[in-house]
């Protein structure tokens, strides 16, 4: 039986879309153009956004705001306020959610910013159509991003359309067969869908994401070691350049940073390319944005707010899953190059910018530690 859905889904983020910061010339010069502009402008701006919401965290008007009540199925609803607390954690998710909005409509109600899909170029739209998945019964779509949980989150889409018994099954993940994306309907299709299903994604810390990809690409897909590692290594490491035995297995995180500053954002690969670039959530109106770091409580959120049955539920990680820890994290960046490092924080400027990820800490005295 299908579960009841409400179609009307409320306000969405209000917001035009994500400028694109490409630049002719050289990839110096375009490492330079964009190390001195965008930290200025947009810090302005993030600042400019968060102005209100300081000022409301000032007065206490937070603490008796409450999360807008999730539509769906009346049991999961149940389960889901069951689930959570009147914590500090609880307040920490009200308030991130506020930051975002917040900055996404200031940033992308400038003037400059393209306010749909349609505005946007040939190749960005390509993109993100490509990256998002279409649920017609229960009318929702889902931009899905590499290395954010996006594996788990096409399951789910498979069981809800009956091409999965479970989210459970042991099989290998198809990550194209029994999906329907929108680049695959018409432009008055996309059009309804964009207008009046609910949209969501995920995101979750670039630095994070960016180690995330490169230890499980370079460090174990051979398709990854051959088509990127041995180019890779034979353009960074010296007197490499003609050698017939380079096979790409051994790259380092450096000759990787490297690599993406001499990158076009928008020509990258999807596991490193920027978030904002694949979903582009100024020309699109997004209803949720999920964080990985509270992936299984935004997740139930989702769930149930578009009324999926209760026997549907978030994948748990596999026992194989590598985890990127803190000090993981903080092992890399701070044996990174800093000059490599402050290279490469413009090229994923919105990233932080627009999901409120704080720039990480590399100085001397943290790093020590």
């Amino acid at each position: 039986m299908m579960l009841p859905r409400r179609q009307d889904y409320g306000n969405g983020l209000r917001s035009g879309p994500v400028t694109s910061f490409r630049s002719a010339g050289s990839p110096s010069s375009v490492r330079r153009s964009s190390s001195a502009v965008l930290p200025s402008v947009l810090t302005f701006l993030v600042v400019v956004a968060s102005g209100g919401l300081l000022l409301m965290i000032e007065k206490g008007m937070l603490n008796s705001m409450e999360t807008p009540s999730p539509r769906g199925n009346a049991r999961r609803l149940e389960l889901f306020r069951e689930s959570r607390t009147h914590g500090s954690d609880d307040v920490d998710s009200e308030i991130l959610q506020e930051i975002r909005n917040r900055t996404i409509r200031t940033m992308c109600s400038q003037k400059n910013m393209p306010h749909s899909i349609w505005s946007l170029s040939p190749l960005q739209r390509k993109t993100v159509l490509q990256h998002i998945l279409v649920n017609e019964e229960y009318r929702f779509l889902y931009c899905y991003v590499p290395k954010v949980a996006c594996s788990n989150w096409k399951r789910v889409l498979k069981v809800l359309s009956g091409a999965l018994e479970s989210v459970d099954v042991n099989i290998k993940m198809d990550h194209r067969s029994d999906l329907l994306f929108l680049s695959s309907l018409k432009p008055e299709e996309i059009r309804y869908r964009l207008k009046h299903y609910f949209k969501f994604m995920f995101v979750r810390e670039p630095m994070e994401r960016l180690l995330s990809a490169y230890r499980n690409k370079f460090g174990e897909i051979e398709s990854y070691q051959k088509k990127y590692g041995m180019e890779i290594v034979k353009r960074y490491r010296k007197g490499l350049a003609k050698d017939a035995s380079v096979k790409g297995d051994d790259v380092t995180f450096g000759e990787f940073v490297r690599y993406l500053l001499d990158e076009d954002a928008e020509h990258m690969n999807e596991h490193w390319m920027p978030i904002y670039n694949l979903c582009q959530p100024c020309a699109v109106s997004y209803n949720f944005i999920g964080s990985y770091e509270h992936l299984e409580r935004d997740s139930e959120y989702v769930l149930q707010r578009i009324g999926a049955p209760p026997f549907v539920h978030f994948p748990e990680r596999q026992t194989w899953y590598k985890p990127v820890t803190t000090e993981t994290l903080h092992y890399y960046l701070c044996t990174l190059p800093q000059k490599l490092l402050r290279e490469l924080l413009p090229k994923y400027i919105l990233d932080f910018s627009l999901f409120a990820y704080p720039f990480p800490n590399t100085t001397t005295e943290h790093c020590r530690h």
